[in-house]
């Protein structure tokens, strides 16, 4: 066997294995062992007939085409280690050529290589636009309000409805002139303003007053009735309304909803709260934004078989988890409002996307030639368990046994790739300002408790002691 190795893509190469004649016979013999297997030959038992008369019987064009692909099985995984390739997808046979003089067979075959950027250049300082996560007194108006409209309560309303009003009514349907009984509804309590029933009703009574019958057009939903979809009009009856009372927010109120005292402390909160959430989401969009930001610095060009294999992947987990949950994928393509081709096409993108990013961090930890100290794995793995109980050496240590502790270091790498180039960039809002997206931490306030006895006992502790030295100096 000889092989040849050539660069067939920028990630990919083009392994030619040369079988020579000796390699060819023996590979023939097992090719007639096989055939003669489903084969009924007289004189011979199945798989033991001689190679000439598996020739004679199956012609000899068809048994030197098996004998190759059975040497194919047993040389390319050889070729390919003795070519010190390491492929990350199933090589294909891209070539065979039979028709050398000498009776010798090439076979081209396409090792796709995982790829690493062997240079970067160099991203400098850059901006990146982020929405400002500062908290406006509207967003805590907001939050008061949905605390109030736990605790409202109705009251008798006269006068027009308006959004928020709750209103006890009767509807009859028609179409073209004739009820549809199947639609009717009888003493429905509807809050004006959701839009949560049929589509238009909203329309029709706001503004209507108690006493009142307002007809309109609508849309029946589907399934709602045996006249759903149908375009429809509408008779409803107001026979009582109710609007909400919201209480006043209070020390008093605030002490009794929540677990604070004031109206002040639960400002605080909230405004602390909302804040900590809207920097942790926006700290999110900068580290998307700048990873696709240097994506579009860098050419990476993915191989089309990894691109394959990740979305076959990809797709076959999605599957596995559409089973266990007893939904077809042609049932899940409907619920999403997609066709099998835009979904390939979308998986196509969403694979692309996530090689790129992973070949990205994984190259800049390669050229900054990074390494990953027992200390980083055990800070890893603690972080992993957030206080779940396990003990992270010990976890490494399995993950060592079973050789699967690359894995953890490549993650870890890609970790401090990603924050190396997040801290490389400068978050600015739409004007072009800084934008602080320094994370907010927020106490645990049982903690704080904790931390207050504990020091109390300290000073408890130490108290006896200088009660001692007093009596002694006395």
């Amino acid at each position: 066997m000889q092989t040849e190795v050539s660069e067939s893509g920028r990630f990919e190469r083009t392994l030619t294995v040369r079988l020579e004649n000796e390699e060819l016979s023996k590979a023939k013999e097992r090719a007639a062992r096989k055939i003669s297997q489903n084969m009924k030959i007289k004189g011979f038992r199945p798989g033991k007939a001689p190679l000439a008369v598996v020739e004679r019987m199956a012609g000899a064009d068809y048994v030197r085409s098996e004998a190759i692909e059975e040497a194919i099985q047993d040389v390319v995984p050889a070729a390919i280690d003795e070519a010190g390739l390491d492929p990350v997808t199933i090589p294909s046979v891209s070539a065979i050529r039979d028709d050398n003089e000498d009776g010798t067979v090439e076979i081209d075959v396409l090792v796709t290589l995982w790829p690493v950027l062997e240079s970067l250049p160099d991203f400098g300082e850059f901006e990146i636009e982020v929405d400002d996560p500062a908290v406006t007194a509207e967003e805590v108006e907001e939050q008061f309000d949905a605390l109030r409209n736990q605790f409202a309560e109705l009251a008798d309303h006269d006068g027009a409805l308006s959004d928020g009003d709750f209103a006890m009514i009767d509807i009859t349907v028609s179409k073209d002139g004739e009820e549809i009984d199947s639609a009717a509804a009888k003493d429905l309590m509807y809050e004006v303003g959701t839009e949560s029933f049929i589509p238009g009703l909203d329309e029709i009574v706001s503004d209507a007053e108690v006493g009142a019958t307002v007809t309109g057009d609508a849309t029946l939903p589907e399934g709602y009735s045996d006249a759903g979809g149908q375009d429809v009009t509408l008779s409803v009856e107001i026979k009582e309304a109710k609007t909400k009372v919201l209480p006043e927010l209070d020390d008093e109120m605030v002490s009794d909803a929540t677990e604070f005292t004031t109206v002040e402390e639960l400002t605080d909160a909230i405004e602390r709260n909302m804040l900590a959430y809207k920097v942790h989401t926006q700290r999110s969009v900068l580290q998307d934004k700048v990873v696709q930001y240097v994506l579009n610095e860098v050419d990476i060009d993915v191989p089309e078989a990894l691109i394959n294999a990740e979305v076959e992947a990809r797709v076959r987990n999605l599957v596995a988890r559409l089973e266990g949950d007893n939904i077809d994928i042609q049932d899940y393509l409907r619920i999403v409002g997609q066709d099998e081709e835009t979904f390939i096409a979308s998986m196509r993108d969403q694979a692309e996307n996530a090689l790129s990013t992973r070949i990205l961090l994984e190259s800049i930890a390669a050229v900054e030639n990074w390494e990953v100290s027992d200390e980083d794995m055990v800070e890893h793995v603690e972080t992993l368990l957030q206080g779940q109980p396990g003990d992270p050496q010990e976890l490494i240590e399995g993950w060592k046994a079973s050789g699967q502790v690359e894995s953890l270091t490549g993650d870890i790498l890609r970790e401090r790739a990603l924050a190396s180039l997040v801290e490389s960039a400068t978050p600015v809002d739409a004007d072009g300002n800084p934008v602080d997206l320094t994370p907010v931490v927020i106490e645990d306030e049982d903690t704080e408790d904790e931390a207050d006895v504990e020091a109390e006992a300290e000073e408890s502790e130490a108290a006896p002691d200088d009660a001692d030295d007093d009596d002694s100096e006395e």
